[in-house]
């Protein structure tokens, strides 16, 4: 009788075993505050979440009795903080480095994310040397920057020298921006990794536009709507929106202008264009109608590292106008989904703003390419390129052990 006959076993067909990670993650902003490391790391720690990690989060109390979240693969530890000043709605969170200490014994994680370099995020940074720990670490605001905007610019270089000493005791530090990356470089800041944010290209579409929100602007298909979006605050150089609607003003364009955010120069804004609509802090979807439903962003901040803003602008089929700097550098392609002008030429702001939003038909026809550009900025690939450096983190962490262990094996040998 015939013998049966085996069906070999293909290895390959079965894909390798992968661990998922104990991650904590420090920062000392989070939803419902609204700015763009909040929103940006609360994407990533979902996307970390679906990717089967178990993430921690660390970050201050928001409210005095605040209770921490506890839900399947998701844990928060809620440490002390305080307003910062000229942010009253943002906490900083205090020195916590026992507490820290004592939670990591408690329960190791694999590795420490921290996303935010203040107190918190130090104190994260010397327990994680004590229990070594490795660490990674983000660079998100452009602290050194801001610094000229709030009359306390003699403060840049020990700004700078702070944060240099802060990344470079991580064992890699994610930056955005290709920009980002070589201005930190020659800032003598080591181990850089980029890593851009994502966007969420469901949310953010032109197909949010809505004819009845225009028709509440008072703009019709010949209006030119320009809309600015973000804090309403000195470092975002919003004098640059304002030249540009006066210019098309005294053009004789069919314009409105739609500010969207609070800030302290909320007043002197509408003291100077009290018929520009101040739509204030908006949710998420209303946010995505509002950028679908005008027809030019105008992005004149240079303080940004990212700008994440300037993608979800993109990805709602809105042409954007920028300076040649942060996310726009990466993601605006001259005259494809928008216009770039050299860094400081604010004259050539203006005058481009002019010439896009005169010109019949280049806004409709530029939308039509916008959203391309961004596509691939999927959250969920993001999330998976972090995870990547989270794993050669540990890894280097782990070297060095394995070392003196093959060094001790050739000793007994």
């Amino acid at each position: 009788m015939d013998q049966p006959v085996e069906t070999p076993i293909v290895v390959e067909d079965f894909p390798a075993f992968k661990p998922s990670l104990r991650i904590a993650v420090v920062t000392e902003t989070w939803p419902p505050e609204v700015n763009g490391v909040a929103v940006t790391l609360a994407k990533l720690v979902q996307g970390l979440c679906r990717r089967n990690h178990d993430v921690q989060l660390v970050r201050p109390k928001q409210v005095k009795n605040e209770v921490p979240q506890h839900n399947e693969g998701f844990e928060e530890v809620l440490m002390r903080g305080m307003p910062i000043p000229r942010y009253p709605e943002l906490k900083l969170g205090l020195p916590s480095k026992k507490n820290l200490i004592k939670a990591w014994t408690l329960r190791r994680p694999d590795v420490v994310h921290i996303a935010t370099e203040g107190p918190l995020g130090w104190s994260a940074l010397q327990a994680a040397k004590v229990l070594k720990l490795p660490v990674t670490s983000d660079f998100r605001t452009n602290f050194h920057s801001y610094s000229q905007h709030y009359g306390v610019g003699w403060l840049r270089k020990p700004i700078v020298a702070y944060l240099r000493k802060f990344h470079n005791a991580t064992s890699c530090t994610m930056v955005p921006t290709h920009a980002l990356n070589n201005e930190l470089a020659q800032h003598g800041f080591l181990n850089l990794k980029v890593v851009a944010r994502g966007v969420d290209t469901t949310l953010f579409n032109p197909s949010r536009r809505n004819p009845d929100l225009r028709a509440q602007w008072q703009a019709d298909d010949s209006t030119v709507v320009l809309i600015s979006v973000g804090r309403l605050a000195p470092e975002k150089n919003l004098g640059q929106v304002m030249a540009c609607y006066e210019a098309l003003k005294s053009a004789g364009a069919r314009i409105r202008l739609v500010l969207v955010g609070d800030g302290p120069l909320r007043e002197s804004l509408a003291q100077r264009c009290p018929e520009a609509i101040f739509a204030g802090m908006l949710t998420h979807d209303a946010l995505a109608e509002y950028y679908a439903s005008a027809d030019l962003f105008l992005f004149p901040s240079q303080t940004e590292t990212f700008g994440n803003v300037t993608v979800e602008a993109l990805a709602s089929g809105l042409p954007v106008l920028a300076f040649d700097c942060a996310a726009a550098t990466d993601w605006v392609k001259q005259g494809i989904n928008g216009w770039l002008v050299p860094e400081s030429q604010s004259e050539a702001y203006v005058t481009t703003a002019l010439r896009v939003a005169t010109t019949p038909g280049l806004l409709t026809e530029v939308a039509q390419t916008t959203r391309a550009q961004v596509s691939q900025l999927d959250w969920n690939q993001i999330s998976e390129q972090v995870e990547e450096v989270f794993n050669k983190a540990i890894q280097s962490a782990h070297a060095p052990h394995s070392k003196l262990r093959q060094l001790f094996s050739k000793i007994k040998a």
